[in-house]
């Protein structure tokens, strides 16, 4: 692959970081703070979109920014899977800008300068993960999103919020820099470089043994992927307001983790060195378990926004369990999957803030009858749904479809009874919400009765990314080309 030399990807990641600057300066002027804040989600979408031919053809983009460490530099590069990252994450930041003007108007919330100068630092940050040209790159990026997504969680700034945030930066930074920073020194040490390399870079470079325990490093370290037993922050931080968790969920933060991961699997240790030493076997096997726990668990959840979070628990294994197939349909499905769950979740997440907006109802069981009231938000949660469970003609179908297919060609049979009995799990913690919100009838008294849709810049955003899902099982085809670019080249 031929790289050419420019500066768009700093451009892409520039933008929203300079943006902040006006952010902030037009705090007594909301339509003005909100209006720099679409300017530079629009313009950074426009960016990263303008790329986009020149990868499809097979080509990237390069430009190093400084070499700190020897044969090591700060370098950001635009190949298919930095795309594939990116293109989601910068559309999807528009809509979760217009629904948060909506949600924090409505809510009439405080601080709000400060958040929408948080976001903006954070689509910063995330951008800069997704261009990224080596493991140190990434890091620094990685590490600047989890200092920039604090307030954010802790937007609130009561003790709950607080505490949520002290347990966020605890599983986020201490992994970070207590597994992932030794496992970059080792690799380091082993190779001379920490280069995003096709096929990898660690093959006859170490024992199995050792390369056993970096594999383990990454993947715990990673812990915004939530890998159990490093889950523990994400439904904490739902204490933040609905917009901070359709980011965390759908645009960035569990993202970068799981795109960090697939970027050490495929371009560190490389699918032939995890085929050869089973690797690959033991990684599907250790994430199988966090998907099955995170969706029994999630059945037991009341309250929307943590059965939701527990979800994306176990989604976020699904990537991972594709990854370790190294099967040509399972990295298919996984990577795919960044996708057809962005899509799917940012839905459903949008769609529980609409709810608290219009009826301040967080718990499930109080929201029967809601369905009559707000119908546009609840077959946006329906479509979300079947997205989430794998059921066409939704888009997290192909995705699930290429991760049976890969473990069938892996021949891993107990992973696809893994597959299909978490989508049966995901069916029955998702249906049941659907179910009472059309059928049950409304609590005694009519508490539903003068309930009506959340404000339109709450609905579009969820109209728009349902519609998404949907019409992503149709046309998927600018998605899997960057796939098999990634994968195949």
């Amino acid at each position: 692959m031929v790289y050419a030399h420019s500066f768009w990807p700093l451009a892409a990641v520039m933008l929203p970081l300079l943006a902040t600057v006006p952010i902030m300066l037009s705090g007594r002027s909301p339509n003005l703070r909100e209006s720099w804040t679409l300017l530079a989600g629009g313009g950074m979408f426009a960016i990263v979109a303008s790329m986009l031919p020149a990868v499809l053809a097979g080509g990237g983009f390069v430009l190093t920014l400084a070499e700190v460490v020897p044969g090591v530099p700060i370098q950001l590069r635009v190949d298919a899977l930095g795309m594939f990252f990116a293109l989601v994450a910068s559309f999807l930041w528009i809509f979760t800008s217009v629904y948060s003007i909506g949600y924090m108007r409505a809510l009439e919330e405080h601080d709000q300068t400060r958040y929408f100068a948080s976001f903006a630092v954070a689509i910063a940050a995330t951008i800069g993960v997704a261009f990224s040209a080596n493991l140190l790159t990434l890091y620094l990026f990685y590490e600047i999103l989890s200092l920039s997504t604090y307030p954010l969680v802790t937007h609130e700034q009561n003790a709950e919020a607080r505490a949520s945030g002290r347990k966020y930066l605890t599983y986020i930074l201490g992994t970070s820099i207590g597994l992932v920073l030794p496992a970059m020194l080792i690799v380091y040490h082993l190779t001379g470089t920490l280069d995003f390399t096709h096929g990898g870079i660690l093959a006859g470079k170490a024992s199995p043994g050792t390369l056993s325990l970096l594999l383990l490093l990454f993947v715990l370290g990673f812990a915004k992927a939530g890998v159990m037993p490093f889950h523990g922050w994400l439904p904490a931080a739902m204490v933040a307001p609905t917009p901070v968790s359709s980011f965390l969920h759908g645009v960035a933060v569990v993202k970068v983790g799981v795109f960090s991961i697939l970027r050490v699997v495929f371009d560190i240790f490389g699918p032939d060195l995890l085929r050869s030493l089973d690797l690959g076997v033991a990684l599907t096997y250790f994430v199988s378990i966090t998907i099955l726990f995170a969706s029994l668990v999630a059945l037991t959840q009341d309250n929307l926004k943590r059965r939701l979070a527990y979800s994306t628990i176990g989604q976020l294994s699904y990537m991972i369990l594709g990854a370790g197939m190294v099967s040509a349909a399972g990295m298919t499905g996984g990577v795919l999957h960044i996708a057809m769950h962005a899509f799917g979740k940012i839905t459903l997440f949008f769609c529980a803030g609409a709810i608290y907006v219009a009826s301040h109802k967080k718990y499930i069981s109080e929201m029967d009858g809601l369905g009559r009231q707000m119908p546009i938000t609840y077959v946006a949660f329906f479509l979300g749904s079947l997205s989430i469970i794998g059921m066409p003609p939704l888009g997290g179908f192909l995705s699930k479809w290429n991760l049976l297919v890969g473990a069938v060609q892996s021949q891993q049979m107990v992973l696809v009874a893994v597959l299909l009995g978490s989508s049966l799990l995901n069916a029955a913690y998702f249906f049941p919400i659907v179910y009472r919100g059309f059928f049950a009838p409304a609590p005694a008294g009519g508490a539903a009765s003068g309930i009506r849709e959340a404000p339109l810049f709450c609905l579009l955003p969820l109209s728009v990314t349902a519609l998404c899902s949907l019409l992503l099982f149709f046309y998927p085809s600018v998605f899997l080309q960057l796939v098999q670019r990634a994968l195949f080249p």
